[in-house]
């Protein structure tokens, strides 16, 4: 399922990976959770514990493909890399 296809069905979450200091600075998504990615180790629970799909982005992509990566690894599917911060509001401005 493409990421656009996963939006359209509203049943997901996104997860903004990001710092605070940046989202303060660069902006954020309002229906957004942050939780920076050096703290989804210790707020795993949190993110399993999530009903539907987990949209992870960041500023370029490269942290929330980590994200992915690394909820992959615990055994999680319904995990996607939105990428940046940018294309992921500009995405949701679409639907």
């Amino acid at each position: 399922m493409s990421l656009a296809e996963v939006l359209q069905t509203g049943n997901y979450h996104l997860i903004d990976v990001r710092e605070p200091m940046e989202l303060e600075m660069d902006g954020h998504i309002e229906a957004a959770q942050n939780i920076p990615l050096g703290e989804l180790e210790q707020r795993k629970q949190e993110v399993i514990n999530l009903s539907g799909t987990k949209i992870f982005f960041c500023r370029s992509g490269n942290r929330s493909g980590k994200a992915v990566d690394y909820f992959k690894s615990e055994g999680m599917t319904d995990v996607y890399n939105g990428g940046g911060y940018a294309d992921m509001k500009e995405l949701l401005e679409k639907m």
